[in-house]
């Protein structure tokens, strides 16, 4: 029985072996998925074409404020996991 079961957890550890690698890769993609705060103030400043003046973050988004051509403030996120820019927030409507 001793033996029987012995051979069935090497067995288990021999089938499960390769999937190590492949676990380890699937998180560093995950990880590096993310985007850094660079890259959320490029994002933010292609989308609304203008200068960032500041990048602050949250768990989840980074905020950034972009000066307008026009003169204008704007807060814009930027979504930490997909990098994806959500729609800007005028300074002067929060007065």
């Amino acid at each position: 029985m001793y033996k029987v079961l012995s051979r069935l957890v090497l067995l288990i550890s021999l089938i499960s072996l390769p999937a190590l690698p492949v676990m380890a890769q699937q998180n560093q993609d995950a990880q590096s998925a993310r985007v850094d705060k660079a890259q959320a103030a490029e994002r933010a400043k292609q989308k609304e074409n203008g200068r960032v003046l500041r990048v602050d973050q949250s768990r989840n988004k980074y905020r950034v404020k972009v000066l307008k051509k026009s003169g204008r403030v704007v807060s814009v996120d930027v979504d930490k996991r997909s990098g994806q820019v959500q729609s800007p927030q005028d300074k002067d409507s929060d007065r």
